[in-house]
């Protein structure tokens, strides 16, 4: 659902795919050919949130801030199921692991990877390509070339995600059996690794 919220409407650009069991409120930009799962919270309400293109938020992700606060997500960045950014600034293709929790005023730079189930505190500054874990998290390392071509990978089945479902994408009657021939397409069905 699409809220206005003291008369700002959300910018959603037309590439991109809000899942009708989102919420999407106020004062949010979203650039093309980003995906917008199920369950999301991008709540525009106290501040301003501005997701670039080709980002994706995943099911049952978080996205609010402290009054007066603007929320970045940089070009290419991937927020993976369950996370919450909650008034920080995420760089581009940086990407945010499962249910890990993004604090206030925190600056994440490009290409980072964050663990997941990882906390970052209030006002953390992380440098480029930094591998960022735990409770409380902490650098580790550098994301390698190798790291962030998986990342960017991943990434990229969510940019043709909004495409695909504007084409393909419809309300339906479940299936009480499974068809013979949708049988044998499943058991072709490649893998992430294997359409690489």
């Amino acid at each position: 659902m699409i809220y206005e919220f003291k008369g700002h409407k959300p910018v959603i650009n037309e590439c991109s795919f809000v899942h009708p069991l989102a919420t999407v409120t106020g004062h949010v930009i979203i650039g093309k050919d980003c995906y917008i799962g199920p369950g999301a919270a991008i709540r525009g309400d106290w501040g301003k949130i501005i997701i670039e293109d080709g980002c994706n938020v995943q099911e049952n992700c978080t996205i609010h801030m402290f009054p007066g606060v603007t929320v970045i997500l940089q070009a290419g960045a991937h927020i993976a199921h369950g996370a919450i950014i909650h008034g920080a600034s995420i760089g581009k293709n940086c990407l945010i692991g499962m249910n890990a929790v993004i604090m206030d005023n925190v600056m994440l730079g490009d290409e980072c990877i964050v663990g997941a189930l990882s906390f970052l505190k209030a006002d953390e500054v992380f440098e480029n390509r930094s591998l960022i874990v735990g409770n409380p998290a902490k650098k580790i390392k550098e994301v390698t070339d190798d790291m962030m071509r998986w990342k960017k990978s991943g990434t990229s089945l969510y940019q043709q995600l909004p495409k695909d479902i504007h084409e393909s994408w419809k309300v339906c009657e479940p299936l009480r059996t499974i068809p013979e021939n949708i049988r044998q397409q499943l058991s072709n069905y490649k893998t992430w690794n294997e359409s690489k």
